[in-house]
């Protein structure tokens, strides 16, 4: 006896034929895979048991029916990373402050900024070799991209052959695909935004579907050309203009902090008529040679900023307030809300951030208060209507124990000379089981091993069922059990197995980063990564008879201080993070660190820089002296090869240094010595 209906058969092959449409088309799952393996599952077991049942329009009937959403990965040439935000007047003025106090500019010397629509749409890089497109990619995760030259062929925006006399032996054109409001009308009923739209278009295995959706593109950055060809980002914009390329009518040069923000002011009266999508403005310096001076952060160009408009409010009433306990120990207030829609996305959460902040607003469940979400912000309550509160609220008392019973702490902060405001359940590495599941979170996360399908609630899930515990089961799951599992099925388990087998290979800031040491980003990793270079000179801190030398070493890097020294004493002096990290090496294919520069005279060189610089920042200094392959210390130490000194120089680090036979430079030597490489 077949385990459903003739009629269920029926019915569940149409709504399967509706889940792809979807996937496939749109690029909007409405279930995971898991659900899809089991609901497919069912239609076969049926067909099995009632051949002379099977309908033509079954996934078993279909050639090419199962969607595949495998596109090549190709990497960029320079990273396609994601922008810094600002919110106000004052972060855009921190903005160009930074920029001029890296530039080692005065505060009066004003710098030309383009400043362009931020298009809520998908980010595409187009690559033409002889004038002719090559290749297109998606961002994918910034260093490596999606090829999908055949969807992007598809947009009349895009030109095959550039339209210009230049000959150009490569160049790389990135811009935004997006769909405009008028268009998106007709498709409203299928997708749930333009971006959504434009998103699932570009990602479909055949690209006559793609032709079907109106994509339009504006092209807005340079990725990659040979030297000297634009002098300024407008110069660039001209070009792709000319050649065949459509910029955004609304760019405009500015100058001075007045000029932004009115000109900030005007586009977002204007937003609500413009055509298309838009959620803020980007900033960038204009000067292509100032853009390669000031070059990038580990996740953000310096020289450009996304200026957000202003945040979108609504009123609800919060219903219950819960603690969050992230990888860190932190302690999160979380409000549960009456979901309200907010800037188009439905919020039923919001953070009240910490301890002092639910104090100081006097939130309570039952409360009716104001909320919102600028941009990607996480929503926060702004504050409580009083008048609305219920007769009987109770105020909320913060917990000081943590529910896996330890007792909570606020630390002291020893630079601004008082307590932190949030408290935390004490790190004792994967003690706290909330503590240790977030972690689990963290290193399967994007900036970390990036296992593909192995989402949070996932980890929730195995971690319930107590499949998984540390770092390391992952590598070794039962996908026995996991077969058996409600929803699972042999795709969901096949996807699993391939994405945890490809994250096995992974660079040595990634896997330091993964780690999820407190106060380690992904700036501090690369340096540690740059210090170590490869995961055998990292495994010294598990030796108890070498981590003290280590560490001393650790706190003559430029960047890393006692901060973040502390932080990775408590963690590898905790026996079942250092078991963790040990078994995590013997199954990772842990790359050796590599940074891609030219030989110089300075590549493998320690370099200290002490006083003031007059032709360039030390900030400029320090990051010029990295590209060219030379490591930044911060002490004097044996193992320096020169110390640069500006004017006014710490006397002590001179005298040490000329003691210990050390090349003291003045910054007319630095200049010749880089220059002559």
């Amino acid at each position: 006896m077949s385990l459903i209906t003739e009629k269920q058969y029926k019915e569940k092959i149409l709504l399967l034929k509706k889940l792809n449409k979807a996937y496939y088309d749109k690029n909007k799952p409405l279930i995971n895979d898991a659900e899809y393996d089991s609901l497919k599952k069912s239609i076969i077991d049926f067909e099995n048991q009632n051949p002379q049942l099977v309908k033509k329009n079954s996934p078993t009937q279909l050639v090419g029916f199962k969607p595949s959403t495998k596109f090549s990965k190709v990497r960029h040439f320079t990273p396609m990373l994601s922008l810094d935000n600002a919110f106000s007047r004052e972060d855009v003025e921190g903005f160009i402050k930074k920029i001029c106090n890296f530039l080692n500019f005065k505060n009066n010397e004003q710098i030309e900024i383009i400043a362009e629509p931020k298009i809520d749409g998908v980010s595409a890089s187009l690559i033409y070799e002889k004038n002719k497109i090559f290749r297109g990619l998606s961002r994918g995760d910034g260093e490596y991209g999606e090829d999908i030259t055949e969807n992007l062929l598809t947009l009349d925006d895009i030109p095959k052959s550039l339209n210009t006399s230049i000959n150009l032996d490569r160049i790389e054109v990135r811009g935004e695909v997006y769909i405009s409001k008028k268009d998106f009308f007709s498709l409203k009923d299928d997708f749930a935004n333009p971006r959504n739209a434009a998103a699932g278009s570009l990602r479909q295995k055949d690209s006559r579907n793609t032709k079907k959706i109106p994509l339009k593109f504006f092209a807005h950055s340079l990725g990659f050309v040979d030297k000297g060809k634009f002098n300024t980002h407008y110069d660039f914009l001209n070009f792709c203009k000319s050649s065949g390329f459509k910029i955004n009518p609304l760019t405009k040069i500015l100058n001075g902090i007045d000029e932004i923000i009115k000109n900030y002011q005007n586009i977002e009266v204007l937003r609500s008529s413009i055509d298309y999508d838009i959620d803020g403005i980007v900033y960038k310096i204009n000067s292509l040679k100032l853009q390669q001076r000031l070059g990038f952060s580990s996740t953000s160009p310096r020289w450009s900023i996304a200026h957000k408009f202003s945040a979108e409010k609504a009123i609800t009433k919060i219903n219950s307030i819960e603690i969050q306990i992230g990888r860190t120990g932190a302690l999160t207030p979380v409000a549960k809300l009456d979901p309200v829609n907010v800037g188009g996305v439905l919020v039923s959460n919001a953070t009240l951030h910490n301890e002092d902040e639910i104090l100081r607003k006097d939130a309570r469940v039952g409360d009716t208060v104001v909320i919102q979400r600028a941009g990607d912000v996480i929503p926060q309550i702004v504050n409580v209507i009083i008048e609305k509160r219920p007769k009987l609220s109770k105020k909320f008392i913060f917990p000081d124990v943590c529910p896996c019973g330890f007792p909570t702490i606020k630390e002291f902060n020893k630079n601004l000379n008082k307590y932190d405001a949030v408290r935390r359940c004490p790190d004792k590495g994967f003690s706290c089981p909330y503590i240790a599941k977030e972690k689990l979170k963290h290193f399967v996360s994007k900036e970390a091993l990036n296992i593909d399908g192995f989402g949070t609630k996932i980890v929730d899930k195995f971690w319930e069922i107590k499949l998984l515990k540390f770092p390391q089961d992952i590598f070794s799951l039962d996908f026995e059990k996991v077969m058996k599992l409600d929803g699972w099925g042999s795709l969901s388990v096949k996807n699993l197995k391939k994405a945890i087998e490809t994250s096995k290979n992974i660079t040595l800031s990634k896997f330091i980063y993964s780690l999820g040491i407190r106060h380690i980003g992904q700036e501090n990793a690369k340096i540690l990564s740059k210090y170590f270079l490869n995961i055998n000179n990292f495994l010294k801190l598990l030796d108890e008879k070498k981590i003290k030398l280590e560490l001393d070493q650790l706190n003559q890097l430029d960047g890393i201080g006692e901060t973040q020294i502390l932080s990775i004493k408590n963690f590898f002096v905790n026996k079942k993070n250092q078991e963790i990290i040990f078994e995590l090496s013997k199954v990772l294919n842990i790359k050796n660190y590599k940074e891609d520069f030219i030989q110089t005279k300075i590549t493998g060189k320690n370099i200290l820089f002490t006083g003031t610089l007059l032709g360039m920042s030390r900030s400029e200094a320090k990051s010029k002296a990295e590209q060219m392959g030379a490591k930044i210390l911060s002490s004097v130490t044996k193992k320096l090869n020169y110390v640069v000194a500006g004017d006014d120089p710490t006397k002590k680090k001179i005298d040490l240094a000329k003691s210990l036979g050390i090349t003291v430079l003045n910054e007319k030597e630095w200049s010749e010595l880089i220059l002559d490489t």
